[in-house]
């Protein structure tokens, strides 16, 4: 789906791989918010990038990526990025 300058794309990954997914997503650039969903469409965290730029910040939020990848086998992962 697309609104004007944003874009969304969705993956879906399996609790093993759902840190690696969101570190390469990061890595990629351009991204303004990441939202983990559950196999039922459930959100369970929205990250927004203003706060991932500040890294003392991002361990808390890798320590709950963490916990629920721990929690549920299969996830969706919906990336906000700008589109110029």
């Amino acid at each position: 789906m697309t609104n004007e300058n944003t874009h969304y794309e969705e993956f879906r990954v399996n609790g093993e791989a759902l840190i690696a997914k969101v570190k390469e997503i990061l890595h990629e650039g351009n991204v303004r918010r990441i939202i983990i969903k559950d196999d039922k469409g459930a959100t369970y965290i929205e990250i927004p990038m203003t706060v991932g730029v500040i890294g003392t910040l991002l361990l808390p939020v890798w320590a709950a990526i963490g916990a629920l990848a721990a929690l549920a086998a299969n996830f969706t992962i919906v990336v906000e990025k700008n589109v110029e």
